[in-house]
């Protein structure tokens, strides 16, 4: 019997994949995810409602209270928060990444994806493309629902920069959550600890309202708070305020988590294969 015959067989994996396989394979898993959707259009309910009912509830709840701080009435908070909204549309749509994984996970999709030929990041770039997809959906939703509620749109170049922007920073938080789909047992589990650490970033922030009235400590914390810097900046872009300072955190913020995340969420992915 010769050495050829006795050599294990090479596992897909470890074959090497052109970059144009890897585009090829992407696209295949986006139209793949996307089908998945248009079978389940119940997983687009959360970028309809949340954009939704968050808008209604702090414009309508704390619109009146919130606005006299700010010199103005609801209309004055309607200015301020929905720039805010659409930096926790990119944090909190970003959880969904990681709970879709983990369910993945679960249902045995990975074990398929795995005897394919493919590239093991094509998985996750797909998985990335979707989701951005998606949050772009809810922002669209929530201008919607911003221009009812009286939202003004002064300019539109700096509406599409502030959206490019958020969707940089949500591509890069959305690497934290495909860590914690693959370390971490159940989508629930996910979720979970997704709610714990959005909470704390959301509400410590400048999205819903301005950090002048909190505790000195609390503002030190929400001056350096990344979604603080993104709700500033795409305020700015929206409104012809200062943008240099909040832009130029957003993009570091931006890089930083990517070039951490990134690499371990890749090899996270790898080793769970194994």
């Amino acid at each position: 019997m010769s050495a050829a015959t006795l050599a294990p067989a090479a596992h897909p994996a470890d074959t090497p994949i052109s970059l144009r396989a890897h585009l090829r394979h992407t696209g295949a898993l986006i139209r793949r995810n996307l089908l998945w959707i248009r079978q389940d259009p119940e997983s687009m309910f959360d970028a309809i409602l949340f954009p939704v009912v968050f808008t209604l509830l702090f414009v309508y709840v704390f619109g009146g209270s919130i606005g006299q701080s700010l010199g103005g009435g609801r209309d004055k908070y309607v200015q301020y928060v929905i720039p805010g909204m659409l930096a926790m549309m990119s944090m909190t749509m970003s959880q969904g990444v990681g709970t879709g994984f983990s369910q993945d996970f679960n249902s045995g999709v990975m074990d398929r994806f795995r005897s394919l030929p493919i590239g093991r990041g094509s998985v996750l770039f797909a998985k990335i493309a979707v989701e951005l997809a998606r949050m772009l959906f809810a922002t669209a939703v929530l201008m919607v629902v911003a221009v009812l509620v009286g939202f003004h749109i002064h300019h539109w170049a700096g509406l599409f920069a502030a959206v490019g922007l958020s969707t940089l920073f949500a591509s890069s938080i959305m690497w934290v959550f495909l860590i914690l789909g693959v370390v971490l047992k159940s989508a629930q589990s996910v979720q979970a600890m997704g709610f714990l650490v959005l909470f704390p970033l959301q509400f410590g922030s400048s999205i819903f309202a301005p950090p002048k009235s909190m505790p000195g400590w609390l503002r030190t914390l929400t001056d350096y708070n990344p979604l603080s810097n993104l709700a500033d900046a795409a305020r700015g872009l929206m409104t012809h305020g200062p943008i240099a300072f909040d832009v130029c955190m957003t993009l570091v913020w931006s890089v930083a988590i990517t070039a951490v995340a990134a690499p371990i969420a890749i090899h996270k992915f790898r080793a769970a294969g194994q």
